[in-house]
């Protein structure tokens, strides 16, 4: 019996320090910050009790007088200024009163792409592809409209490091996402 609980704690001092071993591997390969946006998402994922979108997206409330076309127009603005290119949209809203006959809360999705940073980036880590295009939505709620997009700060700092010069496109990347928010969100053209 003794011998038994000695060989399985054996095992399982050994099963934690090889975990351990990759951990440090692992955090010695991140961008500098990762652990301090691991930690903001932690937060963000506790004070949303658990809900991962919370804690994976930023979110701007669109000022009072500020129009979903306005928004459009803005958005748009800002990608043509910083080289972004505006890859389509989803008016889910216009689709579902097409199919119910009744008039729904505005929701549209907003695509737009760097094709040549989302091939690099697709390059790095396959499974980028999944966050492409960037998009940012348009939901309106019971106290006024929203913006929401993916936090894109988990791809610039909590992931392995990125090499030059796909970085600083990343940043650029996520700066131009980050503007579009604040602008759209101000009514600021």
């Amino acid at each position: 019996m003794v011998g038994t609980f000695i060989k399985w704690t054996a095992v399982a001092v050994c099963a934690v320090g090889l975990t351990g071993c990759g951990t440090v591997s692992t955090i010695g390969k991140l961008e500098d910050g990762a652990g301090a946006e691991a930690s903001r998402m932690w937060d963000r994922w506790i004070e949303a009790e658990g809900d991962i979108a919370v804690a994976t997206t930023w979110e701007r409330k669109v000022a009072k007088g500020v129009t979903t076309d306005d928004i459009e127009n803005i958005l748009r603005s800002v990608a043509s200024e910083r080289n972004m290119k505006d890859v389509g949209s989803l008016p889910l809203s216009k689709e579902l009163e097409a199919r119910t006959g009744q008039k729904q809360k505005f929701l549209q999705v907003y695509s737009f792409c760097t094709p040549t940073t989302a091939r690099r980036m697709v390059d790095f880590s396959p499974h980028m592809a999944a966050y492409l295009p960037c998009r940012i939505t348009v939901v309106e709620k019971e106290d006024g409209l929203w913006l929401y997009t993916l936090n894109m700060d988990m791809m610039i700092k909590m992931g392995r490091k990125l090499p030059s010069p796909l970085k600083e496109e990343a940043k650029a990347v996520r700066d131009t996402i980050f503007e579009m928010m604040e602008r759209a969100s101000k009514g600021e053209v």
